[in-house]
């Protein structure tokens, strides 16, 4: 008796000591990385890496509608901790399976709400929740993050001033000091290095955002004592209270907001706040805090999706060449792009915009000139399908009509476009979409669309995101745009956050000197082998040929070897590079690898040991920059060979070049 007696006040002592805990310390499974959670009349959160801050004590918290604020004043009560363990396949990513173990704590506040902390080898996380009944009010969410004032940041920044948060989410990065920084709202992801005290830089991403907006950050520079400080603060959209519509494509836009952040129901969680470390760039674009931290499949079966590669029309400006009708939105037009998908081994075509007319937002009914019924029946009969291009709340307000319609007609899915906002109710349109399509067995390309925060996972139906700086600005850009340069600067940041539709494949290419601005007739930046390893570089599952047919059907021997491309892939590594610099990443399908490699207009030579390659001889394909590709960026050569998995290939990427390389097994019947 005595026994059990001193058992029970030896366990209030220790419930005792956790609820009187002035911080909580969470580490990740290798022991390297610490979250703590402080509770000194604010709610601080800080990482650090064996030891060294990485960020610094940063007050974080809640303000609901009534003024209060969860995160100050002793709001802490007790935590659990807990081992969190996650296995999934994930269908449509870079890896077809992805394990993942943190440390979790679980921290227990008062008025009804708690926070979440998570360790990984890879990053930290932590999230807010509440069990409270009733409504909740978010006025704001408060986050000031502090990794010093000598920090280096690469910052994307809202290309709308007077309205920040309503913009499409594509820009470069400014890479700068934060002391010398902008104070404009940048968009996520957000990569910062630290000065000297630790060789690893630290990502902001956001994952599982659902009713709830967006996160941006803003550097503050206050005066402390003797010395400017320099945070990273968070920003959101205010919830919409007023709409309108745009003439022009029947697009909603925010016109008058609500003096709160968000809105809710019931007991929630709200998103993670994820701090992805990398101690190198190689990383960075393969870690899957992001997917892993998103809620679980929401939609079932996944086998009816069928990523692939698609013909598109935009970019081209719709330029045939040598045909015997004249061009454009049109049917006979949309025959052709079928006829040129099927015979080199695509999947679809898109009929982006104008095939209904947009300035009245008349999605259920396509213009004169578009037979669509006859154009799914041509397609079906080549093994062609089609996707429709639409704008987000003209395809929301017609949601049911239209998906009935258009999957019973035979469409499999809808490109979707002109977002541009990540309010609470944008965030809401875009899970409403894709789980009404998902539904009518419709899969989605989300453009002019917020960085993704792990909706692919929950949604696998959403194939795809813009939200990148991508191929389209080269319709527009300026001589001082330096594509090369975000080329290998994007894939270690955003595409930590997943999926990008970056829309490569443009068969007109121009070197540093040569390059012209022409938005009827685009020419890219860089190689014609640039333009190819994106086919390899992206996590892509449904990309574009973003060129003319009739400009591919020149090149026959090129062009098919890009549309053999896979799109999805069971293994990803970066084997080198360096952020702004260059890139190399090998993908697996079965027992086939690829490896595709960019550089900026550095030109480069890189050697590729085979080592990643189980024992053997393997039959090598490799598209390369051609001898002249310095003066002439389409100039490229494609040969085959043979090569040993000992061996080591050096190739070299011209100013604004890449590669790209296929090995399968040497059989005896590929060599004769």
């Amino acid at each position: 008796m005595h026994k059990r007696i001193l058992t029970s006040l030896v366990l209030v002592s220790f419930s005792l000591l956790i609820s009187l805990a002035s911080d909580f310390t969470v580490t990740s499974p290798n022991g390297r990385l610490t979250a703590i959670v402080e509770d000194n009349g604010a709610l601080m959160f800080s990482v650090r890496l064996d030891g060294v801050a990485l960020m610094s004590p940063s007050f974080i918290g809640l303000t609901l509608a009534d003024g209060t604020t969860i995160g100050r004043n002793g709001h802490i009560g007790f935590m659990r901790k807990s081992v969190v363990t996650d296995d999934t396949d994930a269908p449509f990513y870079r890896q077809r399976h992805i394990h993942t173990t943190a440390n979790q704590i679980d921290i227990k506040m008062k008025g009804g709400f708690g926070m979440q902390v998570r360790a990984y080898d890879e990053g930290v996380a932590y999230r807010f929740y509440t069990t409270r009944k009733g409504e909740t009010v978010i006025k704001n969410e408060v986050a000031e993050y502090d990794f010093g004032s000598d920090a280096k940041g690469w910052l994307a920044y809202s290309t709308n001033k007077e309205k920040p948060f309503a913009m499409a989410f594509q820009n470069t990065y400014d890479v700068t000091p934060l002391s010398q920084a902008q104070e404009t709202p940048v968009f996520l992801p957000v990569t910062i290095e630290k000065d000297g005290c630790v060789n690893a830089k630290v990502t902001i991403l956001e994952s599982d955002l659902r009713q709830y907006p967006g996160m941006f950050v803003a550097v503050k520079k206050t005066n402390g004592q003797g010395e400017q400080d320099i945070t990273l603060n968070a920003l959101f959209a205010p919830y919409p209270k007023k709409m309108e519509y745009y003439k022009w494509r029947g697009m909603s836009y925010v016109s008058e907001t609500e003096e709160f952040i968000a809105k809710s129901t019931g007991a929630r969680t709200y998103p993670w706040r994820v701090f992805a470390v990398s101690e190198q760039d190689t990383e960075m674009p393969v870690n899957n805090l992001v997917y892993t931290l998103a809620s679980p499949n929401e939609i079932g079966k996944t086998d009816w999706i069928k990523p692939g590669k698609v013909a598109w029309d935009w970019w081209n400006d719709w330029n045939l060449r040598g045909v015997k009708f004249k061009a454009g939105i049109n049917t006979e037009t949309y025959k052709y792009y079928i006829d040129f998908a099927a015979r080199f081994g695509l999947q679809y075509i898109v009929l982006d915009e104008g095939w209904y007319d947009s300035s009245k937002g008349n999605i259920m009914n396509p213009i004169a000139d578009i037979d669509l019924s006859g154009l799914i029946a041509y397609g079906k009969e080549k093994g062609i399908d089609i996707v429709l291009w639409t704008v987000f709340n003209v395809l929301d307000e017609h949601l049911d009509e239209a998906c009935r319609k258009y999957s019973a007609m035979g469409v499999k899915g809808f490109k979707v476009d002109f977002l541009d906002r990540n309010d609470q109710t944008a965030v809401e349109m875009a899970e409403r979409i894709a789980r009404h399509c998902a539904q009518h067995k419709l899969f989605l390309d989300y453009h002019g669309f917020y960085t993704p925060t792990g909706l692919s996972r929950t949604f696998p139906n959403v194939l795809n995101y813009e939200g990148v700086f991508g191929m389209e600005e080269c319709r527009w850009a300026k001589k001082e745009t330096d594509m090369p340069l975000y080329d290998v600067t994007f894939p270690f940041i955003r595409m930590m956050a997943g999926n990008v539709d970056f829309t490569p494949g443009a068969m007109r290419n121009g070197t540093r000197s040569n390059w012209v601005e022409c938005y009827e007739k685009p020419v890219s930046m860089g190689t014609r082998c640039h333009q190819a390893a994106c086919y390899v570089l992206h996590d892509s599952p449904f990309t574009m040929l973003c060129d003319a047919p009739t400009n591919y059907e020149r090149e026959p021997d090129y062009t098919k070897f890009i549309a053999s491309i896979p799109v999805v892939w069971d293994e990803t590594r970066v084997l080198q590079g360096e952020m702004g610099k260059y890139i190399i990443v090998a993908r697996r399908l079965g027992d086939v690898w690829y490896v595709g490699g960019q550089t900026s207009w550095d030109e480069r030579d890189v050697e590729i040991p085979l080592s990643f390659l189980d024992e053997g001889s393997y039959t090598t394909t490799l598209l390369t920059d051609g001898i002249n590709a310095h003066h002439d960026a389409e100039d490229y050569q494609l040969d085959t060979q043979i090569h040993h998995n000992g061996e080591s290939l050096t190739i070299h990427m011209a100013s604004g070049g890449g590669f790209v390389l296929k090995l399968g097994k040497f059989t005896i019947v590929d060599h004769f």
